[in-house]
């Protein structure tokens, strides 16, 4: 097995000093071949000594030919080689550069080790929470980098040791040229595929370990592969994603026609098949690729999750360039969030928000760039007797939210180990959605700030279990918003308008004074306008995504609907402790 030590010490020109004499020695050897062929006997010379020469002359080609051959798989496996262990080096140096640059080292046995000159226990809790996740990544990539390493040196062994023992097949050939690519065809280093189960950091080391030429292979022949895989850059998973498109599209509307012929031939239709669910279900999944490409018909909009392994359709899709951008933000919808009835209107929004967050820096911070990520990765509660009583996605428990905070986690740790420079990272939640964020920021994430607005509640009562900077979590409540008013019930966690620690954004009118555009800001009322153009709830997003918290427009618009909701629920909690079940 190759040592951490082992690769470092691999010589990309010797290898590549090697490739031109095999270079050499094939065209040495081609070039023999007009030699060979007119070698052979006079046609007056007959007997004996004719055909032993004629029999010497054949083993004599057949020899050249398994040799050639041989040259030709060998030359091949040092070709590819060479750019596999180039890619490797460029990854050693990549892990190494990201573990100086948060004061750690790896050491000769490729572990990561801290070389912070402050302790640990002087360091705020959420600078170790971010260190332990950089130096978990490193890990990962050192770990990727010797997997892909012992890939190499196990092919290049077999290739070498294949041709020494003269297994090289020439096949057919008919000249040494025809020769040579026969052996070529045998001579490729294998295509490693990605890490089974693995985190994004081991998505991303894996990623890093392939040369462009391997990575091109992979597009072509398993976008399936890197599509929805957390830590792999956002380019390379559009390009996956789109070439997987019509391959969907075409697999769905073979079971579509499918189930329309059971439900032609079935005298009861699909009652008891459950074939006219079914159908539904793959018919709203094709709507969703519509939605998704209407939405991609838009200029600068990548496609960066597609999945229809569930009940209904997941995507995320980015406005802007997420590998690139200085400020990025994304955003997760809730009940009734689906791609096909969903993803066109959130896309415009977060378009918006995207032109608002630009229009901030133009001010704050000339030439910053902004990228926006419309996330509906899960399964989502719907409005269905199911989804509000039904056990284990119910929009009155947590259940899809967990499910759908692990999915969230991943995405956002990815977006982050696929960068080479670190963006400024904020999660926005909307209503279920901001308890969906919410229980996925009480992991390590790389965000930098949270906005949760219209929120019944985050799956916590303490703003500290958030592994967010400290101050920078905020709660928008509009007045007159139902949903966010149930947080006072505290079934969903602590109601993010009384927790300790949280700020709060104001969403009533403000005047042109109070901000920094210069112009007035309107309000938003009820659950579903928080996202609306030129409202101060709108613009207080724009500002966090900036980074400038110091531009937020605080308020906490607390209401009737908040005091009623507190109200019943000390009524419950009194009338729970006089039952007789709690007396004595």
């Amino acid at each position: 097995m190759v040592s951490w030590v082992d690769v470092q010490r691999w010589d990309i020109d010797r290898l590549g000093a090697a490739v031109d004499k095999l270079n050499k020695y094939c065209d040495t050897l081609t070039e023999l071949n007009d030699e060979v062929t007119t070698s052979s006997a006079p046609r007056e010379w007959h007997g004996g000594a004719s055909h032993a020469a004629a029999s010497n002359l054949g083993t004599l080609t057949d020899d050249l030919d398994g040799l050639v051959a041989g040259v030709g798989a060998v030359r091949r496996a040092a070709h590819e080689a060479e750019g596999a262990v180039n890619a490797l080096l460029q990854a050693i140096a990549e892990a190494k550069g990201l573990a100086a640059a948060h004061d750690f080292v790896i050491n000769a046995s490729g572990a990561v080790q801290s070389v912070s000159p402050v302790p640990a226990a002087d360091l705020p809790p959420d600078v170790v929470a971010e260190r332990d996740r950089v130096q978990a990544e490193v890990a990962d990539r050192v770990e990727q980098i010797l997997r892909r390493a012992d890939d190499v040196d196990n092919d290049i062994a077999d290739v070498i040791g294949r041709a020494i023992l003269g297994t090289i097949s020439e096949g057919d050939s008919t000249t040494l040229a025809q020769a040579a690519e026969a052996g070529a065809a045998q001579g490729g280093l294998s295509v490693l595929g990605p890490p089974q189960g693995g985190t994004p950091g081991d998505n991303s080391g894996w990623w890093a370990s392939l040369s462009e030429a391997e990575r091109r292979q992979i597009l072509r022949a398993h976008p399936e592969w890197i599509g929805n895989l957390d830590g792999v850059p956002a380019k390379y998973r559009d390009e996956a994603n789109r070439a997987r498109l019509p391959m969907e599209r075409a697999r769905l509307e073979a079971e579509a026609q499918r189930l329309r012929e059971e439900l032609d031939g079935n005298l009861f239709g699909g009652t008891f098949s459950g074939a006219d669910d079914r159908l539904a279900e793959v018919e709203a999944k094709l709507e969703s690729l519509n939605a998704i490409e209407t939405v991609l018909s838009f200029p600068d909009r990548h496609l960066l999750n597609l999945d229809l392994s569930d009940s209904r359709a997941e995507a995320a899709i980015a406005n802007g360039d997420v590998d690139t951008a200085d400020h990025v933000s994304v955003f997760t919808p809730g009940f009734t969030s689906t791609v096909d009835g969903s993803m066109e209107r959130y896309d415009q929004n977060l378009n918006d928000l995207r032109l608002q967050t630009e229009d901030v820096l133009k001010t704050t911070d000339p030439g910053a760039t902004v990228a926006t990520v419309t996330w509906i990765g899960y399964q989502a509660p719907q409005a269905t007797l199911e989804s509000v009583a039904g056990p284990g996605s119910t929009v009155l428990g947590e259940e899809a939210a967990r499910a759908g905070a692990k999915e969230l986690n991943s995405f956002l740790n990815g977006l982050d180990t696929a960068r080479t420079a670190d963006a400024h990272l904020t999660a926005l939640g909307h209503s279920y959605g901001s308890l969906t964020t919410g229980l996925a920021l009480q992991d390590s994430s790389g965000v930098d700030d949270a906005v949760m607005f219209g929120s019944p509640g985050l799956g916590t009562g303490s703003t500290s279990d958030l592994r967010v900077p400290d101050g920078h979590v905020t709660s928008i409540e509009a007045n007159e918003d139902m949903v966010a008013d149930m947080g006072r019930s505290g079934h969903l966690g602590e109601d993010p308008s009384t927790m300790e620690g949280m700020r709060h954004g104001e969403t009533g009118a403000v005047g042109a004074e109070r901000n920094i555009f210069g112009k007035g800001l309107v309000e938003v009322t009820g659950h579903s306008g928080y996202l609306t153009p030129n409202s101060t709830s709108q613009y207080n997003m724009a500002v966090i995504v900036a980074g400038e918290q110091d531009l937020v427009i605080e308020g906490n618009n607390t209401d009737i609907g908040d005091a009623l909701g507190q109200t019943g629920r000390d009524f419950a909690h009194e009338t729970w402790e006089i039952m007789p079940w709690n007396w004595g």
